[in-house]
Order: C-alpha cells, then sequence, then structure tokens
C-alpha cells in the first residue's frame, strides 16, 4: 500500500503538466507567446513563386480550409517578411495573402485543437497547404511528429504593429500596376444558398487544392456562396483540377479567369518574381 502510494504522487506531476497541455490546446493562446517585437505592417505586391502569382489582400472575412505544415529551428534568428525575428518557440505563422501582422485562429480538423497565432511572414507555396505554422504551434496543435494537419484557418484581426496598417478590403494589385492577370484561373466547384452546405463541399474538396468560399452579392435577401478552388497561374493548371473534380462526381465544375482578366499569366512586363522583388 505504502509503495502505492509513493507511485501515485510521483504521477501527479506529470498528469498535471498533459492536463494544462491539453487545456492551452484548447483556449486562446497566450499573447505573450506570440511575438511581435519590431515588426511592421505590410501588405506588399503580387509575387511570384514557383510559377504561381500570389495576390497579398487584407479580407476581414477571409476563412480556408486545407493542409498546415511547420518549420523550426533551422530558421530561428532569420527576418520574417515584416521585419520580425522568428523565434520557433512562439505561436507564430506564415501565409501567402494574408496582411502582416494578423491574428488568425488555426482548428486542427483531425483532433480539434484550436488556438491563436501571429502571421508575420509568407509562405508556404507549396500547393494545397494554406499555412506554415512555427514549431511550437505545431505542436500545441498535435501535429508535429506528422508533419502536415488538416486545418482551418480564420482571420480574426490585424495584430499590433508599427507603421500604418492597411485597410480592409486592399488588394495589393489595384495598388502596384501589376498586369491584372496575375490574380490568375479559379475553379468554381459550386454554388450554394445554404452557407452549411458551402462549408461542407469547401472542406471535402480542400484535399485537390486550396479551397475557400466567396459570398456573392446578387441578391442581399437570398446570399449565394461560391466553393472555389485555386487561384492557378495557367489555365492548364485549373483545367487540370476540374478535371480530378470531374472524376469525383463534381461535374458542374468550370474554371474562369478571377475578376473577369484575360490572356495568360506571364505576358505582363510588370511581373516579377521574388528575387526581382528582393534586388530593388
Amino acid at each position: 500500500m505504502e509503495g502505492y502510494r509513493r507511485c501515485r504522487w510521483r504521477l501527479l506531476p506529470a498528469l498535471l503538466v498533459l492536463f494544462l497541455a491539453a487545456c492551452a490546446a484548447s483556449q486562446p493562446s497566450d499573447p505573450a507567446r506570440l511575438g511581435g517585437e519590431g515588426g511592421v505592417y505590410k501588405l506588399g505586391r503580387p509575387y511570384r513563386v514557383g510559377g504561381r502569382w500570389y495576390v497579398p489582400r487584407f479580407d476581414p472575412h477571409y476563412e480556408e480550409v486545407g493542409l498546415a505544415s511547420w518549420y523550426g529551428r533551422e530558421f530561428q534568428g532569420r527576418r520574417t517578411a515584416n521585419g520580425e525575428i522568428f523565434d520557433p518557440r512562439r505561436l507564430t505563422a506564415a501565409h501567402p495573402t494574408l496582411p502582416l501582422p494578423s491574428l488568425v485562429e488555426v482548428t486542427n480538423l483531425e483532433n480539434g485543437r484550436r488556438i491563436r497565432v501571429r502571421v508575420n511572414d509568407r509562405g508556404p507555396f507549396v500547393p494545397g497547404r494554406v499555412i506554415d505554422l512555427s514549431e511550437a504551434a505545431a505542436v500545441a496543435l498535435g501535429f508535429r511528429e506528422r508533419g502536415l494537419a488538416r486545418v482551418r484557418v480564420r482571420f480574426l484581426a490585424l495584430a499590433e504593429a508599427a507603421g500604418t496598417p492597411p485597410r480592409p478590403e486592399t488588394v495589393a494589385a489595384a495598388e502596384s500596376g501589376i498586369c491584372p492577370t496575375a490574380f490568375g484561373y479559379v475553379v468554381q466547384a459550386g454554388a450554394f444558398r445554404d452557407a452549411a452546405r458551402a462549408g461542407r463541399k469547401r472542406e471535402r474538396l480542400a484535399g485537390l487544392a486550396p479551397a475557400r468560399i466567396v459570398p456573392a452579392s446578387v441578391n442581399p435577401t437570398s446570399p449565394l456562396y461560391r466553393v472555389q478552388l485555386g487561384p492557378f497561374a495557367t489555365r492548364a493548371q485549373a483545367e487540370a483540377v476540374r478535371a480530378r473534380l470531374a472524376k469525383l462526381g463534381v461535374e458542374d465544375a468550370f474554371v474562369y479567369l478571377a475578376r473577369g482578366e484575360t490572356g495568360e499569366t506571364g505576358s505582363c512586363p510588370n511581373q516579377r518574381t521574388v528575387a526581382e522583388r528582393e534586388r530593388e
């Protein structure tokens, strides 16, 4: 009996640590762990990585489902895209288009864990991935060992930083004079009157490519929710995804050039690669 008591008391600290870790993963994150020292507000111009264009945009209603990855100690001490120092122990993230810095809620759809992170960097640049998290964020969400997780990312607010914050609905391309074809091709996989149905469709298709819901203001009394995949740099890439959708039974999907532009990406003299922008 005495041995049992000693063993029980030794287990209590370990059980307490596990309990606190589980609570932290399901509650809003500690602001002190979000970092932010030395950061400035930044939206940035459209840029191209791996043949694909990314257009930074301030969309207060942003919400997207896709794959999350993580990056860690090999980048420790480096400057992020908005000038902060990367620390893998902080709850931070990289996103290709959100304004910097932003606060977003990330939910691991595979285990239900939910945290808030500070977006202060650009990336990831892999099809289907919507956010690149710090090592600490991957631990909190429970997918560090696996490397990838299916998540929902929801914009909460701009984070605190120096400088002038961008305005809602600001689109970088509109301010930079870049060729409008940079917005790329989009695959519309469905349109629904019911937001819940649109959400289920988006989650089902998020493994193919970045998926989002775009409300259409056709009739204010009867909103329409469009499920879109992309954008893609070329029509061929978008058509390949449309063909895959057809095999999954989504036969009414169609491809169009976002915002009504015409022409193949690559034909505009204002288009610049990341390396070209960094040399400026």
